[in-house]
């Protein structure tokens, strides 16, 4: 019985530290930057979008291809730093290969 006491109380760690980082995972907020900074975009944990600037010198008809891939660029490099910060905050926590948020 004392086993699967210290189990149940380890699991409940685990769940704690897990709950931990899914808190910090919704805290983080990063600068995704192309272009020299033409475009900014602003990604959440959860990789949602929560501002996107796109300098006003690139709205012309002629550019909109470029502006496309600038954005994407951006969201891309915001991604990546997303996913960085996971991977940091996790310290161990979730086995190899598995990843936040579900």
């Amino acid at each position: 019985m004392n086993n699967f006491s210290e189990l149940m109380k380890q699991a409940q760690k685990m769940q704690e530290k897990l709950m931990e980082a899914q808190n910090k995972v919704n805290e983080i907020s990063v600068e995704g930057i192309s272009g020299g900074g033409m475009v900014v975009i602003k990604v959440n944990g959860k990789y949602e979008i929560q501002s996107l600037v796109i300098d006003p010198k690139l709205m012309t008809p002629e550019d909109a291809t470029m502006v496309a891939d600038l954005v994407i660029a951006a969201y891309n490099d915001a991604k990546k730093k997303v996913e960085d910060q996971i991977s940091s905050n996790m310290g161990g926590i979730l086995p190899p290969g598995m990843k936040l948020p579900f």
